[in-house]
């Protein structure tokens, strides 16, 4: 078995050797990684704008106190007149500031007598104009290629009326559970061995809360046969097979072979990491399959440890989950000399995390439940001792 540093390194450094893309309609790439670098064609705004509705003037005529009102400029139209010594232009919010003006002065600031404006309150010279590229220049680059697309970058991109955009296309993520004793939803439990199956269902979650498409394949017997053919019908679908159970030593543990006997090349087979020490990861030309353990928590944690950062790098994008500093609430007893991911209660306050293990169970890599409540996972690495209260300590949160 390998350091769990060394699987998250060799993970980072996988080559892909060729990456999906695709063109989506502006609004339908929300949720997608850019796949293109987006520069400003122009400049914005392009020409001196009111950023307040009030009076174009010159500053200097200002000391004049009064200034007879020329014309009206509103938003969208294509002003002719100027503004001349002891004259203003009324202009509202978004219009082109009239030539020859360079202040604009709020309405707040004036009173109107007539067709005039008594000058109440003075402004410095520029003020409320926006400035030729203040938003942004011709030529600068807005957005890095390997951005995820939000609300903000789809309103920068409808600026630069970019109604297409390249995109890298989601991961298709084929998901297998494995277990003759496992009952899908809605399955009539025959006798007390089986349990029903949650593996299946909570990575289908994952895969969709961080951003791939899942293929969800349900529930298959411990039989070589109907594995082999099973995976193998997967990788030809998807870009990731992940499997949950039979990669450990059992009798009936079979995916480990299966994926040996598909010619995959194994990258690697055993991490010292609690839970998931089993955990195995290989691929077939730029298609990977990851063999999760069995057990609820154990599969839930080694997604996340691997299955997501995976999910993000098929796209070239930035893997959501992070890991931060936070004080511990209570003690903590290392357990083994692995890397080791305890669910925790994590809490803020003034802008410091704390920790606590209130009502988290100490057992099996099967306790599912541990993972409810504003959840993170306490991390320390096999080199780590037990801590105490107070100590900093890492955890990992889910975006």
């Amino acid at each position: 078995m390998i350091h769990f540093d060394e699987s998250i390194e060799i993970l980072k450094n996988l080559e892909i050797n060729s990456y999906r893309i695709k063109e989506l309609y502006l609004v339908d790439a929300l949720g997608y990684v850019l796949a293109m670098d987006i520069v400003a064609d122009h400049n914005s705004p392009e020409l001196p704008t009111s950023a307040m509705d009030g009076y174009a003037i010159i500053h200097e005529d200002m000391t004049l106190g009064r200034l007879k009102i020329e014309s009206v400029n509103p938003a969208g139209s294509a002003l002719k007149k100027e503004v001349i010594g002891g004259t203003c232009i009324k202009t509202f919010t978004g219009s082109l500031m009239p030539h020859g003006a360079d202040t604009l002065i709020p309405i707040e600031n004036v009173s109107v007598e007539g067709d005039d404006i008594i000058i109440n309150e003075e402004v410095s010279q520029g003020f409320s104009v926006r400035e030729v590229g203040e938003n942004y220049a011709q030529g600068q680059l807005l957005i890095p290629k390997g951005t995820k697309i939000d609300f903000p970058q789809i309103g920068v991109m409808a600026s630069l009326n970019i109604a297409n955009v390249l995109v890298y296309e989601k991961p298709i993520v084929a998901i297998l559970s494995t277990g003759s004793e496992l009952l899908e939803l809605g399955e009539e439990q025959t006798n007390d061995a089986q349990i029903r199956s949650s593996n299946n269902y909570i990575l289908e979650a994952i895969v969709n809360k961080y951003d791939a498409v899942p293929l969800q394949l349900g529930c298959i017997k411990d039989d070589k046969a109907t594995i082999t053919k099973e995976i193998s019908e997967a990788i030809e679908k998807s870009d990731i097979v992940v499997t949950t159970g039979g990669v450990s030593v059992g009798d009936f543990d079979f995916v480990k072979d299966v994926i040996y006997e598909l010619d995959c090349e194994v990258v690697f087979k055993g991490v010292r990491v609690k839970p998931g020490q089993h955990i195995m990861v290989a691929r077939k030309d730029d298609k990977f399959i990851i063999g999760l353990p069995g057990f609820a928590f154990s599969s839930t944690v080694t997604a996340l440890l691997y299955l997501v950062p995976l999910i993000a790098k098929l796209q070239r994008g930035k893997c959501a989950l992070r890991i931060v500093k936070a004080k511990l609430g209570e003690p903590f007893v290392k357990r083994a000399k692995k890397a080791e991911f305890t669910a925790c209660n994590v809490s803020l306050h003034q802008g410091e995390y704390y920790v606590d293990f209130k009502d988290k169970k100490v057992g099996s890599s099967a306790i599912l439940t541990n993972m409810l409540g504003n959840v993170a996972l306490l991390v320390t690495s096999e080199e780590d001792t037990s801590k105490v209260i107070g100590d900093e300590v890492s955890i990992l949160l889910f975006g």
